[in-house]
């Protein structure tokens, strides 16, 4: 075949392009381009990477803080992706995250290269009404203001991004990072007995961990035949607070792993009750694919994700009593309309969010860019 030339992708962890991108990614490939990916290249994470470079895919280690807030070090990142274009020219630049839409986007400007950008959810910094907020939102118009694409996740982003004049006559909706339906199958639903209930995430403040905390130690002292699950890595302090919870039989932690299935097969419901900007959770949407109901948030990003009372529960955010009720109305529904919530979960991850639409939304993109000529590209590092 013969190649149609380079993409280059931004992203903060190249982690999250293995778990939900890779389908893009191989797309992409299978088109005729050769891709190279920037991001950080957790060495723990080898089997993921080498998956992805099994694709056709290259690498380039790039080192950045996806959570820091130093400007110096914000510009370095903004050389060093302006520098990564220049050297290989690339057809067009993905972006994905917050710090790769911004510096990424500006260095697109900069070299004048096509840009399509991914906004996987604005950051806490946007919930702020002061300067914060008017700071991010002027990186914003500066990195997406010239863009050939913004795909947005949710519609709360898309508009927030049009009012503020950030994307406003180049942007388009998909499902998330979508599912991948044959590798997210529909699992038989566990037996009636001991309700199990499962919260994945990186263990913030703002995916709703106090709340999860305080909501486990209130339901199983009133229904002992609970059993409250926690999947994820520990980033903010909570190391003592599970540590206690777990020695009083309240949660169960399980660690970290790289495939949830085994886990989600094993439980009745999984629970998120995140206040975090969210583009859409792809952690409801592998529940829901295999056959498992959801307790979420009425925030955008977990909303959409849940049908109330087919496929799941809504529930307030930032609200203990709120996320009680929740999960205790699930405690008390019968059996067959627990496997009924599970089945109809999977009906509408196969109905809107599988990962298809979104592979043929990015191909479509990049077929219909106008690529100037590029010449003369220089090697640089990979992996």
């Amino acid at each position: 075949m013969k190649m149609k030339g380079t993409i280059l992708v931004l992203t903060n962890n190249i982690r999250s392009i293995c778990s939900f991108r890779r389908e893009v990614m191989s797309a992409i490939v299978d088109a005729g381009y050769i891709v190279y990916i920037s991001g950080m290249d957790n060495t723990d994470d080898d089997e993921r990477i080498k998956s992805i470079e099994e694709t056709g895919c290259k690498i380039i280690k790039t080192y950045f803080d996806s959570r820091g807030k130093n400007p110096i070090a914000d510009y370095l990142l903004l050389l060093e992706y302006r520098n990564i274009i220049k050297h290989l020219k690339p057809q067009a630049v993905l972006t994905y995250t917050i710090k790769p839409n911004v510096y990424g986007g500006i260095a697109c400007r900069m070299t004048n290269t096509p840009l399509i950008a991914n906004v996987t959810g604005l950051g806490d910094a946007i919930g702020n009404l002061g300067w914060l907020q008017k700071l991010v939102v002027a990186l914003y118009k500066i990195g997406l203001g010239k863009a050939n694409q913004v795909f947005f996740q949710n519609s709360a982003n898309r508009k927030f991004c049009i009012d503020h004049k950030i994307a406003d006559n180049h942007s388009v909706l998909i499902p998330g990072s979508g599912v991948n339906l044959n590798y997210h199958t529909y699992q038989e639903y566990p037996p009636d007995g001991v309700i199990k209930f499962l919260f994945v995430t990186r263990l913030l403040k703002s995916k709703g961990t106090s709340e999860f905390l305080e909501m486990a130690e209130t339901l199983k002292e009133k229904y002992p035949h609970t059993e409250f699950q926690i999947l994820g890595w520990i980033v903010d302090n909570y190391q003592h607070k599970l540590e206690h919870l777990e020695s009083k039989g309240i949660i169960k932690y399980l660690g970290i792993t790289s495939d949830v299935r085994p886990f989600l097969k094993n439980v009745h419901a999984t629970i998120l009750p995140s206040y975090y900007h969210e583009g859409i959770s792809n952690v409801n949407l592998e529940s829901a694919a295999n056959g498992r109901p959801v307790i979420t948030t009425n925030i955008p990003g977990c909303r959409e994700t849940v049908d109330d009372n087919i496929t799941g529960f809504i529930v307030n955010e930032r609200s203990v009593d709120d996320l009680i009720a929740g999960v205790e109305r699930f405690i008390l529904l019968p059996y067959n309309q627990k496997v009924l919530m599970g089945q109809n979960a999977r009906k509408k991850v196969e109905q809107e969010f599988d990962r298809k639409i979104v592979v043929r939304a990015y191909l479509d993109c990049i077929n219909h860019i106008k690529y100037p000529p590029k010449k003369n590209i220089k090697n640089i590092a990979v992996r």
